[in-house]
């Protein structure tokens, strides 16, 4: 027998398409030159569907970003969980997975459009600034939980490394888009540098 969807189940599955269609729609044309029309057309629903949900423009676009660093975040956590040790730690396996999670130079454009708009967009940035945060928090904990778990220890701050973390990832990802050349490895090299075994 088939499953009966809740209005809650339907109204996500909804949001969901909807996070789709414009995460394609923004890669492709950035914030400015993505219009709700297109992104409604891609996504098979009305421009009111759109509103009723996300409101503005600007606020779709924060909840792409946001989906999308969330699903990078969580990309690493299985990967994480399967080193037992400091020693077992492969960063050919951690650059790896930056890589697959990074998927194209549009998406990764995506970072440098929210850059952008948060600078040029004061009201945005206060906006916002709960919910990148909450990201650093977030990271910071699950760095500081890792490392402890594999018995290392931090030769920094778990935020501080959490906030360079996130403000280098859309920097080696253009530039490995743009130069051809894979970065991920090296920093990556550089954020492990960070953690000491135990003596």
């Amino acid at each position: 027998m088939a499953e009966r969807w809740t209005k809650e189940r339907r109204i996500e599955h909804s949001r969901q398409i909807v996070l789709d269609a414009a995460e394609e729609v923004f890669a492709r044309k950035g914030l400015t030159g993505a219009a709700l029309e297109e992104i409604a057309e891609t996504a098979g629903f009305t421009r009111g569907i759109i509103y009723s949900q996300f409101g503005a423009k600007e606020k779709l676009f924060l909840a792409v970003v946001d989906r999308q660093r969330q699903r990078f975040l969580d990309g690493f956590t299985d990967v994480m969980t399967s080193f037992r040790r400091l020693g077992d730690v492969d960063i050919d396996e951690l650059a790896n997975r930056w890589r697959e999670l990074s998927s194209g130079p549009d998406r990764a454009a995506l970072g440098c459009e929210l850059t952008l708009f948060l600078l040029r967009n004061p009201g945005a940035r206060e906006r916002v600034a709960a919910q990148r945060l909450e990201t650093v928090r977030a990271l910071g904990e699950f760095i500081s939980k890792n490392v402890a778990r594999i018995g290392g220890t931090l030769t920094i701050d778990a935020e501080t490394l959490a906030r360079v973390i996130l403000a280098a990832n859309d920097g080696i990802t253009l530039e490995s888009h743009l130069a051809g050349q894979d970065l991920y490895r090296p920093y990556l090299q550089l954020v492990m540098s960070s953690i000491e075994a135990p003596a």
